[in-house]
């Protein structure tokens, strides 16, 4: 199984009518960025993610409050946010930035946080909107790191799928 910052949890009740049921279910994805923070939701009975909303980041902090209510609506059993790192494997300029939100994660909501490579995530979602589905540049601009988001935790829900039918 893939391994989290720490395997604390913390359990409180839904408030999202739509949120799933079952608890330990439910994934939140971050697509972190100075700017802006792509979240997706995903949930491990059905393997699949969703682009959830963008989080602006307020003077290149990542808006905690906005993170905390997704938390409190969505109840999850864990987070998975993107790290990317150079081809090589060498950290990026933002990479220790990524850590450290994973760590702020972790502290501030003690659910375990799990890093996902998210290498060209935000290319991918960009090309997949602006080149197949021709969105414009200005809804591109809005919507490309939910995608993103959706991109790195349904990676993550794909691996931990094959790891439970090993």
């Amino acid at each position: 199984m893939a391994e989290s910052f720490s395997s604390r949890s913390k359990a409180s009740e839904r408030r999202d009518p739509l949120a799933p049921k079952q608890s330990g279910d439910t994934y939140l994805g971050f697509d972190f960025g100075t700017k802006k923070i792509g979240v997706a939701v995903g949930q491990t009975t059905t393997a699949t993610a969703s682009p959830l909303q963008t989080l602006r980041a307020v003077n290149q902090q990542p808006n905690w409050q906005g993170i905390a209510e997704l938390i409190r609506d969505w109840q999850p059993a864990g987070l998975v946010v993107g790290i990317s790192r150079q081809a090589n494997g060498e950290d990026n300029p933002v990479t220790p930035r990524m850590l450290k939100f994973c760590r702020q994660l972790e502290g501030r909501f003690g659910l375990p946080v799990y890093p996902q490579d998210e290498t060209l995530s935000t290319f991918e979602a960009k090309q997949l909107l602006f080149d197949e589905v021709s969105v414009s540049a200005t809804k591109l601009w809005e919507v490309q790191d939910q995608l993103a988001a959706q991109l790195i935790l349904q990676t993550w829900l794909n691996a931990r799928h094959r790891e439970n039918e090993s």
